[in-house]
């Protein structure tokens, strides 16, 4: 009978220490080429086989993308590859002039960036598209991605961290989910499930943007299809930079002014946590003349986009829950 007694409480000891288990956040405040690296290496999670860095080069006229003399050391490294999509926000009422819906001009702002001279660069979506299995069916019923993405065996998510019109910021969680869709799981994921393929004549529409819960759930459920996807092969990790942060994404050509002083890298094997911290950190920045949050913060409240958070939590994706890690000390 005691021996029963004793299994059963380590049971329940082992099962309370796995609840409460906070998922580690990395921090460096040092945002150099070197910094990048080194906090990629303190993840302790080696890149493996072909590796993809999905990352986003910038629309045509955004001066905010992360820029290849940045990154190029940490892509080097890896021996990766910088891995994009089109996007399919053509006239868009915040942006007029989106070079990037068509794989031609993407890689003419891709080159015009500077990319090309460092490292290999691939549209995912160029040529096709492959569905992937998604397990939170709530709004889709799978993800639909660039098909260059059945060429790689691990991904490095480097997420530029910043406001964005609809989702409210964009981090890990968008990057995973409508960074890796193709363009018509853009529109998929946007209209939370009711546009199965791009129809641009419905862009803007109740149709289209009508359940901006609906939209970011959706956003969290195909984030996770990417995840599970790359933990069936060799491995997933988070980078999110925290420099150059308007209110809006990078994918808006002329983005809003940036208030906020550059704050570091961060980086984790949790993309939930990551997010998370990253808005913790935007909460407690203090108002100064040179660095105010309050319209990045208005933002976030106003597009709820804190509930891609919670809800990727919900689905098991990850914890909100976190240790954060200097390196730096």
């Amino acid at each position: 009978m005691m021996k029963k007694v004793w299994v059963v409480a380590v049971l329940v000891l082992m099962a309370s220490a796995s609840a409460f288990a906070q998922s580690k956040v990395f921090l460096t405040r040092d945002i150099t080429p070197e910094s990048l690296v080194k906090i990629y290496k303190a993840l302790g999670v080696p890149a493996k086989g072909r590796v993809a860095v999905k990352m986003s080069t910038g629309e045509g006229s955004n001066p905010n993308y992360l820029k290849p003399e940045l990154v190029k050391d940490l892509v080097l490294e890896v021996k990766g590859t910088v891995v994009e999509c089109n996007t399919a926000y053509g006239n868009a009422p915040q942006d007029k002039k989106d070079e990037r819906t068509t794989a031609e001009n993407h890689w003419k702002v891709i080159e015009r960036h500077g990319f090309t001279k460092y490292f290999p660069v691939d549209i995912m979506d160029e040529y096709d598209e492959i569905r992937i299995p998604v397990k939170d069916q709530s709004h889709i019923k799978y993800d639909i991605v660039g098909g260059h993405l059945a060429n790689y065996d691990f991904l490095i998510a480097l997420n530029h961290f910043k406001g964005h019109p609809m989702g409210g910021y964009g981090g890990a969680l968008k990057n995973l989910s409508i960074g890796c869709a193709s363009q018509n799981g853009k529109a998929y994921i946007h209209s939370a499930g009711k546009m199965e393929k791009l129809d641009m004549s419905k862009l803007w529409t109740p149709e289209f943007i009508g359940d901006q819960d609906g939209f970011l759930e959706s956003m969290a459920a195909a984030a996770q299809a990417v995840v599970n996807y790359f933990q069936r092969q060799e491995g997933i990790i988070y980078i999110s930079v925290m420099n150059n942060m308007s209110i809006d994404c990078d994918c808006v050509d002329h983005p809003a002014p940036v208030k906020l002083e550059d704050y570091g890298i961060l980086a984790s094997t949790d993309p939930v946590a990551l997010d998370q911290a990253c808005i913790d950190i935007i909460n407690q920045q203090k108002v100064t003349p040179k660095n105010d949050p309050t319209d990045l913060l208005k933002r976030i409240d106003k597009q709820h986009g804190v509930h891609t958070i919670e809800h990727a939590a919900k689905i098991g994706l990850g914890s909100r829950e976190y240790t954060l890690v200097n390196i730096d000390k």
